[in-house]
């Protein structure tokens, strides 16, 4: 069974740091390409960070570019992102997915089949 599980939010004040984790199971992640997405309360689904099965390659949302970073542990069949000078208006429900085929868009949440159930970020003082 193909599942994939985030962890790693919680409660950071404006500043900090939090590295969320997306582990899979059912398939190995280094045959797929993942990205990261999140949502706000009231708001659509925004992509954050998309990595490449292909060659590692990153790209990332303007809003996140030189604060997040997105990594693969392929032994531990894991991807993480790391966010850091965290801000309020990053608070949301991030998610990540999966999917084999190399997405027209990464940060388009409509080019992946598979999605983990989500990880609460919450950036407050």
């Amino acid at each position: 069974q193909v599942q994939l599980v985030e962890s790693g939010g919680g409660l950071v004040q404006p500043g900090g740091s939090l590295r969320l984790s997306c582990v899979a199971s059912g398939f190995t992640l280094d045959a797929y390409y993942i990205g990261w997405f999140r949502q706000a309360p009231g708001k659509e689904r925004e992509g954050v960070s998309f990595i490449s099965r292909r060659d590692g390659a990153t790209e990332f949302a303007d809003s996140v570019k030189g604060r997040f970073t997105v990594s693969r542990d392929n032994a531990k069949n894991t991807v993480y992102l790391q966010m850091d000078s965290l801000k309020p208006e990053d608070s949301a429900i991030y998610y990540c997915a999966a999917d084999q085929w190399e997405p027209v868009s990464g940060l388009s949440p409509y080019d992946y089949t598979f999605w983990g159930q989500g990880t609460q970020v919450t950036v407050s003082s």
